[in-house]
């Protein structure tokens, strides 16, 4: 364990020196922290669950509404219309103009996309433990027992790439993760153990 620290981008991009078998913890305020154990270097698309107390239904039993605001301004100008619309104009009391209200439609679209983000994810995800499983690997690799567990763990598919290259050859992966890892010393080859985290 050791004390680095990196912080994101305003796109909450961060990149940290690390190897196989660190534990990282994210932290962010207004979040969950949370840890994760690298089982290899490809890049991770990581969501903090947010920290939020939501509450039971509110009833509103009664309102009070302060009289002066419904009454007209003694002092106040009738207005006018500065400019017209191009063709006959119109009455002043027409509507015409004035504010747009956005009335959290852009937080809304942005949690859409979120769930569009982790759905999408998650289908990938799911078509790698389909796929990826010890009975294709052994297939392919010949590989048995721990072996083939710790090559598993190492070279299981990563998400952007399966994403990235539609449809994703499985096989032709596997066998070059193969090739990289006869290079490999007994030891690169084994999965790092899990460190101990202290209790709070």
């Amino acid at each position: 364990m050791n004390s680095q620290l990196a912080l994101t981008k305003a796109t909450g991009q961060f990149t940290i020196a690390a190897k196989v078998g660190d534990l990282l913890e994210l932290s962010f305020m207004g979040y969950h922290t949370d840890t994760l154990y690298l089982i290899n270097l490809s890049p991770k698309i990581i969501y903090l669950p947010p920290n939020t107390k939501e509450l039971n239904q509110v009833d509103i039993i009664g309102a009070k509404v302060n009289s002066s605001l419904l009454s007209p301004d003694p002092q106040a100008r009738t207005y006018t219309r500065v400019a017209t619309d191009g063709l006959q104009g119109k009455k002043n009391g027409d509507r015409a103009g004035g504010l747009l209200f956005n009335l959290g439609y852009g937080k809304y679209k942005r949690q859409q996309e979120k769930i569009r983000l982790l759905e999408e994810r998650d289908q990938y995800l799911n078509e790698i433990n389909e796929v990826f499983t010890e009975e294709y690997v052994s297939g392919l690799v010949k590989l048995k027992g721990e072996d083939l567990k710790n090559f598993m763990a190492l070279y299981r598919p990563p998400e952007e790439l399966v994403k990235s290259e539609r449809p994703f050859n499985y096989a032709y992966y596997t066998v070059q993760a193969y090739h990289t890892w006869l290079k490999l010393s007994p030891e690169q080859r084994k999965l790092s153990s899990m460190p101990k985290l202290k209790a709070d």
